[in-house]
């Protein structure tokens, strides 16, 4: 069942978890954190394994551990509920929309990276705000796909569930996901239609687009509006 998730409490630092295995690397965003602030480090590892058992905010993960590209993880943190943000010197566009598809939260760039930014970045994730850094906005610029927004299947269906008229927790409960998961996946939407030059801060806004697009039929939020009536689901 999914549960209700605002971000974290500002009352307390957000916690990060960092895979990554080169020391240098370690170090330096050690360094970041090493100061009392609203971000703190909690655990560190060379592997995902190494981290997974630690309830980190957010995970920074580095897609290059020991010679082997982890972009194909991705997909399966998210959909356990992680919030992840790539740390990678991998920036090829292609790279970055794999991962921002998979569902990663965000992508930094080590090679432009800066300790002000990178905070800033975890900060809106943790938060459940969306945010586009320049390696994102460069991969969603030079998209040839076709020039409407590309969804992932699960973006698709936390859309389509939502636009029925069900509640955020019921997409959650329907897709077997936690709540914030289905928050991500809407403003991930939200996110690619601004980069496109069409911004939907509106879920009426956010329907037309998809509609739009065909990523969305009229039939299917209308057919499922019917059904929520007759059963008393609560629109959210």
């Amino acid at each position: 069942m999914g549960q209700q998730h605002l971000g974290v409490p500002a009352a307390r630092p957000v916690t990060v978890a960092l895979v990554e295995d080169h020391q240098v690397v370690v170090d330096g965003v050690r360094s970041w954190f090493a100061t009392p602030g609203p971000v703190e480090l909690v655990a560190q590892g060379p592997t995902i394994e190494s981290v997974l058992g630690t309830t980190a905010d957010v995970l920074l993960l580095d897609l290059n551990l020991n010679g082997t590209m982890v972009v194909d993880r991705v997909a399966e943190l998210c959909a356990g509920g992680q919030r992840i943000v790539v740390f990678s010197e991998h920036e090829e566009p292609e790279t970055v929309r794999a991962v921002l598809d998979a569902g990663a939260s965000a992508f930094i760039g080590k090679g432009r990276a800066t300790r002000d930014s990178c905070l800033e970045t975890i900060l809106e994730v943790a938060a459940d705000r969306p945010s586009v850094t320049p390696p994102m906005a460069q991969a969603i610029a030079t998209d040839e796909r076709p020039h409407r927004p590309q969804l992932s299947d699960k973006e698709r269906a936390a859309l389509l569930f939502w636009f029925q008229s069900m509640s955020k927790a019921s997409v959650a409960a329907r897709m077997g996901i936690k709540e914030r998961t289905v928050r991500q996946y809407i403003d991930r939407a939200r996110v690619k239609y601004a980069a496109a030059g069409r911004p939907a801060p509106t879920k009426e806004k956010l329907l037309i687009c998809a509609i739009q697009d065909g990523l969305i039929r009229p039939e299917e939020v209308t057919v499922y509006t019917s059904l929520a009536a007759r059963s008393g689901e609560e629109p959210g």
